[in-house]
């Protein structure tokens, strides 16, 4: 999907924040539109304050003078826009693909409303094409993936479960000094009954289902803006 596209739907988004929001910034490259064009807003006059989901966003936002806070500062947000790496038509997503699903879920969380912009390309019958990430401690990392393992089988869920790695081979280590354990299923048929077993291993920090959390969707295609729910 051309670059175009993506800004359009960031430059969409852009376009649903008036003067005084606390937005959560999403992480990705599609929310790097997003913040862009927010920065462009705020250097015009609109006054906003921003709470970054990663150390990548919040470089981006400082370099576009965007006025930013801490979730501690400002709990309450009134919007959070971010991307998604696979989206079903009730809204529910897999997320973490690029490693920052933490901190995109608890800002999420805290958020009245929101927005995922997104390729059309990421909108799915089945969450499951994308590998799920699962957010663990380093501590006991065999034993927590035998679990997700025994987990996984009596849900009848098979799937190769991957430790992602960075670029030199070394384990991708996420903001939190945690690891990502990618969990190649092709199809998740029951996601709520999945997202709720894999918080009670010891363990796992967070996943990357995000369910309840979207309330509106803008999808880049090649024939144009698409919208899902509630904008």
């Amino acid at each position: 999907m051309s670059d175009n596209l993506k800004r359009a739907a960031a430059e969409r988004a852009a376009q649903l924040v008036t003067d005084g929001m606390r937005l959560g910034l999403g992480t990705g490259s599609t929310a790097a539109f997003f913040v862009a064009a927010l920065g462009e807003r705020v250097r015009g006059g609109l006054k906003v304050v921003g709470v970054p989901t990663s150390e990548a966003t919040r470089e981006q936002a400082q370099r576009e003078g965007i006025p930013l806070s801490t979730l501690d500062e400002t709990p309450d947000l009134d919007l959070t826009v971010d991307g998604a790496d696979e989206l079903d038509d009730d809204l529910r997503l897999i997320k973490g693909g690029g490693g920052a699903l933490l901190r995109e879920k608890i800002v999420a969380s805290a958020s009245q409303r929101m927005i995922v912009i997104a390729d059309g390309s990421k909108r799915v019958a089945k969450l499951g094409r994308f590998p799920l990430p699962i957010e663990v401690v380093p501590f006991g990392l065999t034993a927590t993936e035998r679990a997700i393992v025994k987990l996984l089988d009596s849900l009848s869920m098979s799937g190769e479960l991957r430790l992602r790695r960075a670029a030199d081979g070394a384990p991708f280590v996420t903001d939190g000094g945690h690891f990502i354990l990618d969990a190649h299923l092709e199809r998740i048929d029951k996601p709520n009954v999945l997202a709720s077993t894999l918080n009670n291993i010891p363990g796992v920090v967070e996943h990357g289902l995000f369910l309840g959390l979207a309330t509106g969707a803008i999808l880049a295609t090649a024939d144009g803006l698409v919208e899902l729910g509630q904008l």
